[in-house]
């Protein structure tokens, strides 16, 4: 199938949930970034901030540009005059600087809380109660140009359904949890990113309103 069919059926199949497609473009072409938005997508989701940095010149100011990986605070520079959403947002040290460069910008940056949830050690994340440290330093609520608007998560890579749907929902009760005792005045506070190529079916059922979907996009690279 094309990149245009494997969205099309997707966005289809998201259709009447909660979920968005955001398009895993990292390490394809700007021609098949091309592809995927003239098939409607407009989400499109980097690891690497000097990729994203370069790509986004290349495609229209519309796209909503998500950085979804481990972001180091040297590169935070590079993204802050156009990035849409950091999703892997792990520590109050990040947030300040993509505040400061947010600010130098003048703009607002919207930011995940990226938890982990995994059953492995190597990936990353934090725990509840280094995100509730974090809220609840007087220093957070000074960063008034980010914007935390939920959590993300990155699921172990197992075909175990049954461990799948646990972690998931523990991220949505993460989710949960901080938006009842720190979010329950915020509209903005409104997104759980989970699910991956492998298994999004699964976190859409449940309560994913973001799947990053690559692989089952542009096929698995090489």
């Amino acid at each position: 199938m094309s990149i245009a069919d494997n969205i099309h059926r997707i966005n289809a199949e998201l259709a009447g949930t909660a979920a968005r497609l955001c398009v895993v473009t990292k390490t394809h072409s700007v021609e098949l970034l091309e592809e995927a938005y003239a098939a409607g997508a407009r989400v499109f989701g980097e690891n690497r901030p000097q990729e994203m940095a370069a790509k986004q010149p290349q495609l229209p100011p519309d796209v909503e540009w998500h950085l979804i990986g481990q972001l180091q605070t040297n590169k935070v520079k590079l993204l802050a005059p156009f990035v849409h959403t950091i999703q892997s947002v792990d520590s109050l040290k990040l947030l300040r600087e993509i505040n400061k460069h947010a600010a130098a910008s003048r703009r607002v940056i919207n930011c995940l809380l990226q938890f982990h949830i995994a059953r492995e050690e190597t990936k990353s994340g934090l725990s509840m109660a280094e995100a509730e440290a974090i809220l609840a330093d007087v220093e957070f609520s000074h960063l008034t140009h980010v914007r935390i608007t939920g959590v993300m998560g990155v699921a172990t890579f197992t075909p175990d359904e049954g461990q799948l749907r646990e972690e998931f929902q523990q991220l949505r009760g993460y989710f949960e949890r901080l938006k009842s005792a720190h979010f329950a005045e915020s509209e903005a506070f409104c997104d759980i990113s989970m699910g991956m190529s492998g298994d999004y079916r699964l976190a859409v059922a449940g309560g994913s309103t973001i799947v990053r979907v690559g692989s089952a996009i542009f096929g698995s690279r090489g």
